[in-house]
């Protein structure tokens, strides 16, 4: 793809996670809670929102595959991309009346993200970028931290019981040892904040394939780092902004039973 098609793409992921605040903010603090196999939870805005956004992709993009957390995939044409979505990153939030849950959108060609989307309703933010244009916020232009000192950096991280299934206890006690500005801001919200250089790294050790579908491709465009890293459950995770902040955290995962 070239520029050209890759804003036009972004455009419409745009557009999309308009469609999806369309069913998400009026259901807002006005839905129940469904359990699901896996231990999260759904609510009829998840499923509203999904089946929003894939009538619009299919229409906008035809041929292109959809893979949504809610509804599963669609396979697409042979060669074609394929959208990944996560209707409400944050769900167990959304359903509590906390209003920093996410949209996200990302565009994947041949195993790599070209287009991400980042949608904050209820803070009417929308950050977006595309391989080689940047990462934007409502237009203007965002920068990841450069910071490199742990000690004095604001560092956010998911909550701790995602830290204890993935045997990375560890690192969780290191932060709380180290930093004296550590923020539980955690899902793809705090995801958002590191684009901005408002919190300077994240550590998210617990995520699924629509949880950093846009995040790897948008950090990246923001001048950060994005180090994933693999568990034997097949789910990853990964940590994200400064670079240099990112290199030294690395150093204190532990993979495959050692140090990274």
């Amino acid at each position: 793809m070239n520029a050209a098609d890759l804003e036009r793409y972004a455009n419409v992921a745009s557009r999309a996670a308009d469609l999806a605040r369309a069913e998400t903010l009026p259901r807002f603090r006005a839905v129940a809670v469904e359990p699901k196999p896996d231990g999260t939870v759904v609510t009829e805005a998840d499923r509203a929102a999904e089946h929003a956004i894939r009538a619009f992709l299919r229409a906008e993009t035809p041929g292109f595959g959809i893979l949504g957390e809610e509804l599963g995939e669609e396979a697409g044409e042979r060669g074609r991309p394929m959208w990944v979505i996560d209707p409400i990153d944050g769900t167990f939030a959304y359903a509590r009346g906390v209003p920093l849950f996410t949209t996200l959108l990302a565009l994947v060609e041949e195993g790599e993200t070209v287009v991400g989307l980042i949608d904050v309703p209820r803070a009417n933010e929308r950050y977006v970028g595309w391989l080689g244009g940047g990462a934007w916020r409502d237009g203007t232009r965002v920068h990841a931290s450069a910071e490199r000192d742990l000690a004095r950096a604001m560092v956010a991280h998911a909550d701790a019981p995602s830290f204890r299934r993935v045997g990375q206890e560890g690192l969780l006690a290191h932060l709380r040892a180290t930093c004296s500005l550590l923020r539980g801001y955690t899902d793809a919200f705090g995801h958002a904040l590191v684009l901005g250089g408002g919190v300077d790294v994240m550590v998210h050790p617990n995520l699924a394939v629509w949880d950093i579908a846009a995040t790897r491709l948008l950090v990246p465009e923001a001048g950060g780092a994005c180090f994933e890293f693999q568990h034997a459950s097949g789910r990853q995770g990964a940590l994200l902004g400064s670079p240099a902040l990112v290199e030294e955290l690395a150093t204190h995962l532990v993979l495959d039973g050692g140090h990274a």
